[in-house]
């Protein structure tokens, strides 16, 4: 094969691009970045072994085969948006169902024991047990070649610039290379085919392949397929139908999408002798190539409703041209994410760790497409549809975005402002015609289609309070962190408020504040269900007063208060917030239970067995997400959190971030530990995904610890960088420690950390002593910074001399956009 002659390729520019920049040019992220490419030196055929392309709407996995690469495509948008909504009659109210409830014998074991109980359960699931919505997999991209003339040896991922490299070896001994990239803002994937040098070659491609996939339901129309060989096309349309009953029924709300592969040059159908010896003609939607020179390859997804989505040609001209301004696009897009924070860590793998989890997090979400669900954006067959791939709001859906507080990406977090500002009106229905109360009640489990019922309005999960309060949580977060006033007013007030008006109405009514039920007068959460963990009991029994539920109610509390004084709504509000001090003047303790070997500790509801197993790390919910404790807790108080984080057991599957970040927010996470536990996890794609730690809680001895493993990519781990983030510095709650779960011995420095009060922090830990450290006031708020010295030195870029400081309880006024160096006693300013 010889390169084409004077013609440099995208990749070859793509070099020349990003090496010919100075030095002092480059982004000390993009740098950091670029030294975590994933490298895989064998072919890739399973999904979880190939790379993860994405812009946050379409994700990409690009697998390679001993003879083809193998491109799957999924979107978030992209879904079955069938929904059933029956027996409404049936479910009748919350008080109805209640009130049967607890008629139920309290000797009885289950309450599915109980016939009425086990119908009505039944019943109440079935919409649930139906295979949809769930996310719908875009289809398949298959190129092939010859393996006499090429031997694939693996690809590259560079996540500093989000570009895949495909790796062969021609039978002349060349190496040579696939280069694949997505565009950040459009739904178009590149591939271009290059030597070393980046120059294009004749190329050994013997067919191109569209495959709708697999798991296209039988019910629907059939895809519509478009050819258009001589302009180099293939493309395949597919109706998403909305008609649950009658999907072959035409429905204006009726979805659809179109994959489309544009190749430059044109494309014929070819045969081949097959293993009986017949003539074996290529069928719909596979092509063969009119010529091996230069190869040059466009797919496109488009996606919306079906009277959106085209179904005529395609663009007919693709150039070289075009697919470098889309990388030069891709590069500035890349270097202005990496822009936004980096670190610089000792600990080669946490850094790694850090730094990929940056990049599938920025390929899974991003403002303007449906938020991701449980699998994000990336999906094949069933791969990424167990349980609907849906949201589920007591953990997983929040979770991945408690990264983008600390690591100074609040635009990341949109997506999921969306998803609760949608969630209102279902919400908002459900408190009041199921609950008969005012505010919204967040479902446990929801969908990015139109609902008008609870999608799971089973009482064994779905009756749980702490979903409510931990929905909005991540609005209050995103004002905290940005100082955002207009957020706050025009996007985060209302869901808070709502939150918060099922929640007192809730805990008054008066099942929860029987004096002769409780024997005291405090306003219990009743009934409850504490996360994954016993379900509905007899007699309610483990039902009530569940530390998470306490926990975020009372943060969720606390936010409304504060946020009606910063608004300058207390007087309209006086009502609802007089009913909350009232409440929390009579809040109920938090459970706890003695240890034989660990002493006093918290537990996840009251009565519960100090040696249950969990399966989310529930006694420490105070810790995380609450908020309610943390470093600055002392006394008893601290020797609970201590002897509760020894004491606990957890059984894997939902701990890997969150057990890990309260560790860290007391200071007691062992960062060996944490990595042994992501090195476990870890699949060959760098991804973390979710498996079984020990048994003890719901798996046995015969359980398959990887059942997780091969459901799809777990999106809410991509968080593991907010876990590191407190490792270096908490700000939580208002003061700033800087490494405080860090070891002083292991080196480690950050830029453009993000706390609380919009502070932009960065700091350098070496040879066991603190270097200087910045301070960037985005909002002007007030400052409190515990330094890492006893006495120094702090000035700024505006309005402050060199100021002297023997305490280092450092309290500063400061002003919006005010930059504030902190230095060491011994450190010369210039």
């Amino acid at each position: 094969m010889k390169p084409a002659s004077f013609f440099f390729s995208f990749s070859f520019l793509m070099v020349c691009l990003i090496f010919s920049q100075p030095a002092a040019a480059q982004l000390p992220g993009v740098e950091a970045a670029k030294k975590h490419t994933l490298v895989y030196n064998k072919p890739a055929p399973d999904f979880f072994e190939g790379a993860l392309l994405g812009n946050g709407g379409m994700g990409v996995v690009v697998t390679t085969r001993p003879d083809a690469v193998v491109l799957y495509f999924g979107h978030n948008n992209v879904w079955d948006i069938r929904i059933a909504e029956q027996n409404k009659e049936k479910l009748g109210t919350f008080q109805e169902v209640f009130d049967r409830v607890k008629q139920i014998p309290v000797g009885l074991k289950n309450l599915t024991d109980d016939p009425w109980y086990a119908a009505y359960n039944h019943m109440a699931s079935e919409n649930y047990s139906k295979p949809y919505p769930r996310p719908f997999p875009c289809g398949s991209v298959l190129l092939g070649f010859d393996r006499r003339k090429l031997t694939m040896l693996g690809h590259e991922l560079d996540i500093s610039n989000g570009l895949c490299k495909v790796k062969f070896l021609t039978s002349d001994h060349q190496k040579t290379f696939l280069n694949i990239f997505t565009e950040m803002n459009s739904d178009l994937l590149w591939i271009d085919y290059t030597d070393s040098l980046g120059r294009s070659m004749e190329h050994p491609f013997t067919r191109v392949k569209i495959m709708p996939d697999p798991s296209t339901p039988k019910e629907f129309s059939a895809s519509q397929s478009l050819e258009q060989l001589d302009q180099g096309i293939l493309a395949f349309r597919q109706v998403l139908p909305a008609n649950e009953q009658n999907p072959s029924l035409k429905d204006h709300k009726d979805k659809a999408f179109k994959l489309a592969v544009k190749l430059k040059g044109s494309l014929l159908k070819k045969s081949r002798t097959n293993w009986n010896g017949n003539r074996e003609e290529m069928g719909l939607l596979e092509a063969g190539f009119t010529s091996n020179k230069e190869f040059l390859m466009a797919i496109s997804l488009e996606e919306g409703l079906d009277a959106a989505v085209s179904a005529g040609e395609e663009r007919n001209t693709i150039s070289k041209k075009d697919m470098t301004n889309a990388f030069e696009a891709n590069v500035k897009a890349w270097n202005s994410y990496w822009s936004k924070s980096s670190v610089l860590l000792s600990d080669h793998f946490l850094e790694q760790t850090w730094y990929r989890n940056l990049y599938f997090f920025n390929c899974a979400a991003k403002d303007g497409v449906n938020c991701p669900g449980i699998f994000a954006n990336w999906s094949y067959n069933n791969i990424g549809t167990a349980w609907h791939g849906d949201y589920h709001m007591n953990y997983n859906t929040q979770q991945p975005f408690w990264m983008t507080f600390s690591s100074n990406h609040l635009e990341k977090n949109l997506p999921y402002v969306n998803l609760i500002e949608a969630l209102v009106p279902v919400s908002r229905k459900w408190a009041k015609d199921y609950y008969g109360l005012p505010g919204m009640y967040i479902p446990h489990s929801a969908y990015p289609v139109e609902m008008t019922m609870n999608p799971y309005p089973v009482p064994d999960w779905g009756w749980e309070v702490s979903e409510t309060p931990w929905a909005i949580q991540g609005l209050w977060w995103h004002y905290l962190y940005s100082g955002d006033q207009d957020f706050l007013k025009n996007r985060a007030y209302e869901p808070i408020k709502e939150a918060v008006q099922f929640l007192t109405a809730y805990m008054q009514r008066k099942e929860a504040v029987d004096p002769a039920r409780w024997k005291d007068h405090k306003y219990h959460i009743f009934p409850t269900l504490p996360p994954e963990l016993y379900g509905l009991r007899p007699g309610f029994k483990y039902n009530y007063d569940g530390i998470v539920d306490l926990t975020l109610t009372k943060f969720a509390f606390e936010a409304f208060k504060k946020a009606t004084v910063i608004l300058g709504k207390t007087k309209t509000e006086k009502q609802l917030l007089s009913q909350i001090d009232n409440i929390l003047k009579n809040f109920p303790d938090y459970p706890t239970a003695v240890s034989k070997d660990y002493g006093k500790i918290f537990v996840s509801v009251p009565e519960e067995n100090e040696q249950v197993v969990y399966n989310l790390p529930n006694s420490l919910f105070t810790v995380f997400p609450g908020e309610d404790h943390g470093l600055d807790t002392q006394g008893e108080m601290a020797k609970i959190l201590q002897n509760t984080y020894n004491s606990q057991q957890n059984e894997g599957g939902n701990d890997l971030v969150l057990l890990n970040l309260q560790a860290a927010r007391i200071g007691k996470l062992d960062l060996e530990t944490f990595k042994r536990q992501i090195n476990y996890c870890l699949l060959p794609n760098g991804t973390a995904t979710d498996l079984v730690m020990q048994t003890g809680g719901r798996y046995n001895d015969y359980s398959d610890y990887q059942y997780m493993a091969k459901m799809g990519v777990w999106f809410e781990n991509f968080a593991l960088p907010a876990v590191i983030n407190e490792c270096l510095l908490q700000g939580y709650n208002g003061k700033i420690r800087l490494f405080p779960n860090w070891p002083k011995e292991k080196d480690a420095s950050f830029t453009s950390l993000r706390t609380v009060g919009a502070f932009l922090v960065s700091a350098s830990l070496e040879k066991k002593m603190v270097s200087k450290v910045s301070v960037f006031s985005e909002q002007g708020n007030d400052l409190c910074l515990l330094a890492p010295w006893n006495k120094g030195y702090y000035t700024s870029n505006k309005r402050i001399g060199k100021k002297h400081f023997s305490n280092p309880n450092i309290v500063l006024k400061t002003q919006k956009g005010e930059d504030i160096q902190f230095y060491p006693e011994s450190k010369q300013l210039d």
